[in-house]
């Protein structure tokens, strides 16, 4: 029975107990309307106490309905979001799912895998380098094309990058079942990697041509991390033979060196071109000192020349002076006659 029902029942079962007892105890004879008016009474205050009760109830009810429709509808609203959030989740790891399919993939495929080491490579160039400080496909004389050169000045001279490397034996030593698979795994990789080397140390080191080093970039931190740790001896070998594995992270480190020194070799270079501009100004300078001292030197001969003049000018005028100063007989008209 629902709570809300017995407070309603509570009077309506007074009432009828109290009409009951009235009509039981009710005289045989006369004075019965006195009790029925008497019960009538009583039934019309029971009649609206129990209609208050009830109004009462209702109301209760529906404040009771009211808040749990609306505490439903924010729990709907919280359920919602959290399924919203949920789907959103979802659908970000289907992506990131098929990412990690794709990127086994390429990672599975040689080609697909040296396309994504290559692209890699020329991003992180063409990021910290300058366009003319290193080439693509550079074509060596040897007939053999690097993946890139990077241009240094002598010394050390231009730096090629090799970005393929033989990963196979690497992921089956990662995933090798047992001991003796991973042993086979190990010997695999290290015979690779010498092989590697090797050809890095043949094609792309040319004495006068290229530097006395070469790199090989590993598109994975894991593998780099992975032969220092495993094959460190091998990684020793290849540097002493002029063969450096750098992984992203190093590469990085080593274009920022290289991009400075291609900076403070650019400002030596614009040092000397200043350097001569100093000393061709200086020889201009030095010209233009002796055409004034020229120009002095006649300025001064001018000058003497006109002192002169104008002395020559005032003999002159004095001379005109006394010649005009002079005086002349004038002849008698006798005289001219005869």
């Amino acid at each position: 029975m629902p709570d809300w029902l017995l407070p309603l029942l509570v009077p309506v079962a007074a009432a009828l107990a109290g009409g009951l007892l009235v009509l039981a105890f009710r005289p045989r004879g006369g004075g019965g309307g006195e009790g029925v008016a008497l019960l009538a009474e009583r039934m019309d205050a029971l009649s609206q106490r129990l209609d208050q009760s009830v109004a009462a109830q209702n109301e209760r009810l529906a404040r009771s309905l009211a808040d749990s429709a609306e505490r439903t509808q924010d729990s709907a609203r919280r359920i919602h979001e959290r399924l919203a959030v949920i789907d959103a989740a979802r659908a970000n790891i289907e992506a990131l799912g098929g990412q990690v399919t794709t990127l086994a993939g390429i990672l599975g495929n040689k080609q697909a895998r040296g396309a994504f080491g290559e692209v890699q490579l020329r991003d992180m160039l063409a990021d910290r380098l300058p366009a003319e400080g290193w080439a693509w496909q550079h074509p060596l004389s040897n007939g053999t094309r690097c993946d890139a050169l990077i241009r240094l000045p002598f010394p050390p001279g231009p730096i090629a990058v090799d970005s393929k490397f033989p990963l196979e034996a690497w992921q089956a030593l990662r995933t090798a079942p047992d001991e003796a698979a991973r042993l086979q795994a190990t010997r695999r990789l290290a015979a690779d990697i010498r092989r590697h080397v090797d050809d890095v140390a043949t094609k792309y080191i040319r004495p006068g041509e290229t530097a006395e080093g070469a790199l090989i970039f590993l598109p994975s931190e894991a593998l780099h991390a992975d032969l220092h740790a495993l094959h460190g001896a091998l990684v020793q070998e290849a540097a002493r033979r002029g063969v450096y594995l750098v992984s992203p992270g190093t590469l990085w480190a080593v274009l920022g060196a290289m991009r400075a020194l291609m900076r403070d070799v650019r400002l030596r270079a614009e040092a000397q071109n200043m350097r001569l501009e100093v000393a061709r100004l200086a020889e201009e300078t030095g010209r233009l000192d002796r055409r004034v001292g020229n120009l002095r030197r006649h300025f001064s001969e001018s000058q003497a020349d006109m002192d002169q003049i104008a002395i020559t000018a005032q003999k002159i005028l004095a001379a005109a002076a006394r010649i005009e100063a002079v005086e002349m007989d004038t002849p008698s008209p006798a005289r001219a006659a005869e």
